[in-house]
């Protein structure tokens, strides 16, 4: 199957577009344990692409790429995003650089694609990308939730701070 650059650029934009809706989106409701463990959990049934043979790769391939999303990719996304108590809720504080360097992994997972596109199939690409993109995910997400566990505390219950507790007795 042949696709040619420019369906590729335009479904990766379209693709683009959508997830920094999605986060826009997310960004304005407040976090739940759900919230933070879904996404992992539902991209994770996307392993079953390599049931089929002309995904497979060599699994050293796919642990160099699962280790290259975890380390390399998710510490700017680390880095611009953190969580905050307001009032009862857990909200998500992004830095004004989030978009910003979601759309740098983006253009850098295009351009990368053409490299690899080279040497590899489509499809085996696209699996490589989609382990790369779930280390990067995953570690995100586990950040996440450690601070959302610290934020509420061993029964889940929203912690209050020291400071609060003065004031309110």
């Amino acid at each position: 199957m042949v696709v040619s650059p420019a369906v590729t650029a335009v479904v990766s934009l379209v693709g683009l577009c959508g997830v920094l809706a999605w986060r826009v989106r997310e960004g304005r409701s407040a976090v739940t344990v759900k919230k933070l463990v879904m996404p992992p959990v539902g991209m994770a049934t996307g392993f079953s692409m390599f049931v089929m043979p002309m995904f497979r790769v060599p699994l050293t391939w796919a642990l160099a790429a699962f280790a290259i999303g975890a380390v390399v990719l998710a510490y700017p996304l680390l880095l611009t995003s953190s969580l905050r108590r307001e009032g009862d809720v857990i909200m998500m504080k992004r830095s004004s650089a989030f978009f910003a360097v979601v759309i740098v992994l983006a253009a850098l997972r295009y351009f990368a694609r053409g490299y690899f596109d080279r040497y590899l199939t489509l499809e085996q690409t696209g699996g490589l990308f989609f382990v790369l993109a779930f280390g990067m995910i995953l570690r995100w997400r586990l950040k996440l939730l450690s601070l959302y566990m610290k934020l509420t505390g061993p029964d889940g219950a929203l912690q209050v701070a020291p400071e609060e507790a003065a004031i309110s007795e």
